[in-house]
């Protein structure tokens, strides 16, 4: 809706902060052929990469409190971005190297009479010097999910199951889950993919019908988004989920899902998107579980979380029911792709 609001005022420059956040795929093809005819400027924000390679011809690449600017998509960035950074650390070495041996060269002669002249000349130079600084590291996230015991042949049996609230979401749905599955669900947003996640999970009634969960379930939820009213911060957030944990247990939890010590001491409604969505996955990996339940995961992640999130999904042994909208992601993933628009009773 805000998209739509923005792009009907026609604007002389579009600011876009991840606009393809909750947008199904038919939206996001539309949304590329609008800014691919767009005939102003606009900047944008995404975690995208094959909507940004679609879209744009410049990056603007912000790193160690410097922005550069690079000509081309993303994948042409990462290409001079790579070489740079060899170069950037080949002339860091080079520098380290030249730097001990100008300080070991004063340590032994600047106390000689001979030799003190040329040692306070090496000082001087190393006082001059216009140091290399490499950029810090940033922490890359760690996601290791704790499984369960097995559970029974049967996770989930729906019989004439109607979703909604006040009007059907849904024709009446019959279909088994069994154990091992990793089914994805795609369609266009609003249609009652989340809704029936919600029904199977008993957070909300059905219109009609029933659900069966089999026996020795035990569920791991990942909801879209998080509530804005928090006032705790990401470590009482933490800890308040575990409280068996030490305090050096919740922060370290939290470090391995890519948080920094100004992040987990930070409150949950100030931190981004993608920081709120690692705090929900630490919650999530640090809980055994046999049937992940994953309503748009990918969302707010940025390009490493995405990565080492689908590497811990392939190396997870339980059974996966998963709304998705980025092919990418779910591809070698999934084992079944459900596509809701079938069953929704929304146009």
């Amino acid at each position: 809706m805000l998209l739509a609001k923005l792009l009907l005022e026609k604007p002389d420059i579009l600011l876009l902060d991840e606009p393809t956040n909750y947008l199904d795929t038919v939206h996001i093809e539309w949304l590329k052929r609008y800014l691919n005819d767009y005939e102003n400027a606009f900047i944008l924000i995404s975690h995208d990469i094959p909507f940004l390679n679609s879209v744009v011809n410049l990056i603007y690449h912000m790193d160690n409190q410097e922005l550069n600017r690079y000509v081309g998509d993303y994948d042409r960035f990462q290409e001079v971005y790579a070489v740079k950074k060899a170069q950037l650390e080949a002339a860091y070495n080079r520098q380290q190297k030249e730097i001990a041996e100008l300080k070991d060269f004063v340590a032994r002669n600047k106390a000689r009479v001979a030799t003190r002249n040329m040692a306070m000349s090496r000082q001087k130079k190393l006082d001059k010097m216009d140091v290399i600084e490499l950029a810090a590291e940033k922490p890359k996230p760690e996601f290791h999910f704790l499984e369960a015991r097995a559970p029974g042949r049967y996770l989930v049996e729906t019989h004439d199951l109607v979703i909604g609230y006040e009007e059907p979401l849904s024709s009446p749905l019959d279909f088994q889950m069994e154990r091992g599955e990793r089914i994805v669900l795609t369609g266009a947003n609003g249609i009652g993919k989340t809704t029936l996640l919600k029904s199977i999970l008993g957070l909300i009634p059905p219109l009609s019908g029933t659900v069966e969960l089999g026996d020795y379930l035990e569920i791991g939820y990942f909801e879209q988004e998080m509530s804005q009213d928090i006032e705790t911060t990401a470590l009482e957030e933490l800890w308040k989920e575990f409280p068996g944990f030490s305090q050096f247990e919740v922060r370290s939890a939290l470090a391995k899902c890519g948080l920094t010590t100004r992040h987990i001491e930070s409150k949950v409604k100030v931190l981004s998107g993608g920081e709120q969505a690692k705090l929900r996955l630490c919650k999530l990996i640090n809980r055994a579980s046999n049937l992940l339940v994953l309503d748009e995961p990918t969302n707010h992640l940025d390009v490493d979380a995405k990565e080492e999130l689908k590497k811990a999904l392939l190396a997870y042994k339980g059974s996966i029911l998963m709304v998705c909208h980025e092919p990418e992601f779910y591809e070698g993933l999934a084992s079944r792709v459900w596509d809701f628009s079938q069953w929704t009773t929304r146009v």
